[in-house]
């Protein structure tokens, strides 16, 4: 099984990156026994299942990336890992948003021991009051159309959709055209290959 080691080797990330990540693993273990984060069965695959699945958009993440808004984050996957990346970048600040409170205590938990560049809320995404980010990322979240929905009120000339999609990506992406204008990328997932990396730019919504 894809382990720590693996996880190291294939991202050749620094010693401190690999202690968060462990750091994150222990409190999703202890927090799951009471709170329902992730399957048990996920969890025990974590670090391929979520610590390389998350990790992998990072490369995608534009060079000027200092603000980061991930929709429906759970347990933080990927906005953890988002965070992870640019704990050391200037103001950086990735806002991580749930609705469920109990998630939204957990990503406190984690922003806490980690020391990450976090704030959480747990208001519904369509209620927030954020300026335009540079990124806007979701795992699991909502299907194209309306992710695009929630994210056009935080979308700037600069942004970047960072969007983890399953099978149904290009139907997805074919739907959300009926609504908005907008430039897509596409990439592979490395730990599914019914899965795909949405990179989506210049978002519009199409007015008659």
């Amino acid at each position: 099984m894809y382990n720590a080691t693996d996880f190291s080797r294939e991202f050749d990330v620094s010693r401190e990156t690999l202690d968060l990540y462990k750091v994150w693993e222990s409190l999703l273990n202890t927090w799951n026994k009471s709170i329902n984060l992730v399957q048990r069965t996920a969890l025990e695959d974590y670090w391929n299942r979520h610590a390389r699945d998350s990790h992998q958009i990072v490369q995608y993440l534009p060079a000027h990336t200092q603000t980061v808004l991930d929709m429906g984050s759970g347990a933080g996957f990927p906005g953890v890992s988002l965070a992870i990346a640019l704990r050391d970048t200037p103001d950086a600040r990735v806002t991580l948003v749930d609705s469920v409170g109990k998630k939204a205590a957990f990503l406190r938990a984690v922003k806490r021991d980690l020391r990450l560049p976090m704030q959480v809320s747990s208001k519904r995404v369509e209620v927030l009051n954020l300026p335009p980010q540079d990124v806007i990322s979701a795992r699991a979240f909502a299907p194209m159309p309306k992710l695009l929905e929630y994210a056009l009120p935080f979308w700037g000339e600069q942004t970047t959709g960072i969007f983890m999609k399953g099978r149904k990506a290009d139907e997805e992406i074919a739907t959300a055209r009926n609504l908005f204008d907008f430039t897509v990328d596409k990439h592979p997932s490395i730990t599914d290959s019914d899965a795909t990396i949405v990179l989506v730019k210049n978002l519009k919504r199409i007015t008659e």
